[in-house]
């Protein structure tokens, strides 16, 4: 009886766990609508270039306007400025001109589809998504890639960059 019990629910966790796959598998990405480019990396010097989308898949050129990039690379790092930035006034970076991209591009798609991105939903603020590995190689600075990149940029020129792990730190770097 116990056995047929425990078959029983095997069968129904492994039906549900190919049900999740096969809803929320599928990558919805569309490449062609978003690039990056920056001619020497995140550099002082460097220009960039770049579209990509939020969390709701809506468009975001880098523009003049944009005075700071707020870039992470890893769980971690992300996970600090959400919730610095959770704790902000919605429009905290808009006031400050200022974009933070998040790389998902090593997320598995099921778990991004069902996991990252309705968390990111949640968000009162946009959240830049890069997608694409190549996207994030032309950003990342390997060295620095478990840290918060903090570039200021004037006409989509790289002025300065700074590397923070804290709150406090991204605190002072954003007033």
């Amino acid at each position: 009886m116990i056995k047929k019990i425990v078959l029983g629910l095997l069968l129904v966790i492994v039906l549900a766990v190919g049900g999740l796959f096969a809803v929320n598998g599928k990558d919805n990405y569309d490449a062609s609508k978003y690039s990056a480019t920056a001619t020497n990396g995140i550099n002082v010097g460097s220009k960039i270039e770049f579209t990509l989308p939020d969390q709701f898949d809506k468009p975001h050129p880098l523009t003049n306007k944009t005075k700071k990039l707020i870039l992470v690379f890893a769980k971690s790092t992300g996970h600090t400025v959400k919730a610095f930035l959770n704790k902000q006034d919605k429009n905290y970076l808009e006031k400050r001109n200022a974009l933070f991209v998040a790389d998902i591009s090593p997320m598995p798609t099921v778990i991004r589809n069902t996991f990252a991105l309705p968390d990111l939903k949640k968000s009162p603020y946009s959240v830049l998504l890069i997608y694409d590995e190549k996207i994030a190689k032309s950003l990342k600075n390997e060295k620095e890639a478990d840290k918060i990149a903090i570039v200021d940029i004037e006409n989509r020129v790289v002025k300065s960059v700074k590397y923070i792990t804290t709150t406090k730190e991204l605190q002072d770097q954003l007033q």
